[in-house]
């Protein structure tokens, strides 16, 4: 019994391990990755189109459809 629970640790431990330098190695390359990122936004900045007309919201024709089935969602918990 102690080989088969020595083998359970061992094994434990070796995955473990593997998603454990697999996450480091995730987290390292997302941190260099959103600094590439950032360098290349103030290279290439990215163009903001200007809207012309109103600004004010327009009212979608379905809203009472929207709430009928959010109504309808919520009646069902």
């Amino acid at each position: 019994m102690n080989e088969n629970l020595a083998n359970g640790l061992a094994l434990m431990v070796i995955g473990m391990g593997t998603v454990l330098f697999f996450l480091c190695i995730m987290i390292f390359c997302m941190d260099i990755m959103s600094k590439v990122v950032i360098w290349l936004n103030k290279i290439f900045p990215e163009v903001i189109p200007e809207t012309t007309g109103s600004k004010r919201a327009v009212k979608s024709s379905n809203d009472e459809e929207v709430a009928v089935a959010i109504l309808s969602a919520m009646m069902k918990k």
